[in-house]
């Protein structure tokens, strides 16, 4: 009974020490993959750009034109797909919907309320 309990502790143990083990390492396949011009988000939240990833422990990231900051590799989280141009696409599907459906409405005749 006792070696069957022993191995129903383990096992969950064991796996969870190899999905860790997992995560670590493409979390540093990241940090070193890293090349300039790639949209990066940090752990505290800050999104910007690779502008040189050319030192071993830091690397430094556009967050506005002009505007260049030096952090560890380790503060990046992951590279993100360009936001600003979904949000563009976004806007113009809105735009087309909100034109659509101002040509199929009919207007209000406000007259009749005097």
């Amino acid at each position: 009974m006792f070696p069957l309990l022993l191995v129903l502790l383990a096992v969950p143990l064991f796996l969870s020490a190899r999905k860790q083990k997992r995560a670590m390492a493409e979390q540093q396949k990241l940090q070193n993959d890293l090349a300039p011009g790639d949209k990066v988000m940090t752990t505290s939240g800050l999104y910007g750009t690779v502008a040189d990833a050319s030192h071993d422990t830091t690397i430094d990231i556009e967050i506005s034109e002009g505007v260049v900051t030096r952090w560890l590799r380790a503060a990046i989280r992951e590279k993100v797909v360009d936001t600003e141009e979904t949000v563009v696409e976004e806007k113009a599907d809105d735009e087309v919907a909100d034109v659509t459906t101002a040509q199929v409405a009919e207007p209000l005749d406000h007259s009749a309320k005097k």
